[in-house]
């Protein structure tokens, strides 16, 4: 090939890429890029509480949504609910992942016992 075409391939390639940047901001400045309202200046909904790892492929976490706690086991191959509806406890964790005091008994959220020594 000749130098010219190598030259009007790298122009293509630029202009490609300048059409894909162009549509992108558009999309961002005109609302285009989702429904996802953005949270400014309230609580938000969602948050991780904890997360502990299994072995390499498996991870529980807690997630809080709406003051109700969701225990997650995440795999490589699948996600499973465990445990649905657990009350929380306090308010979500500040960091993406809550220290050792933040642990929530769930066992005992659940039997109603948690004021008792086991």
């Amino acid at each position: 090939m000749e130098f010219e075409n190598y030259l009007r391939f790298v122009f293509a390639l630029l202009f490609v890429l300048a059409l894909i940047a162009l549509a992108a901001w558009a999309a961002r400045r005109f609302g285009l890029a989702g429904a996802m309202p953005v949270v400014r200046g309230r609580q938000k909904r969602l948050a991780v509480v904890e997360s502990l790892a299994l072995d390499a492929k498996r991870r529980l976490v807690l997630v809080r949504r709406d003051g109700v706690e969701h225990l997650l086991l995440l795999g490589a191959q699948s996600d499973v609910v465990v445990e649905r509806q657990v009350p929380a406890t306090g308010p979500p964790a500040s960091g993406p992942m809550a220290g050792p005091d933040d642990a929530v008994d769930t066992e005992a959220a659940n039997a109603g016992d948690a004021g008792e020594p086991r």
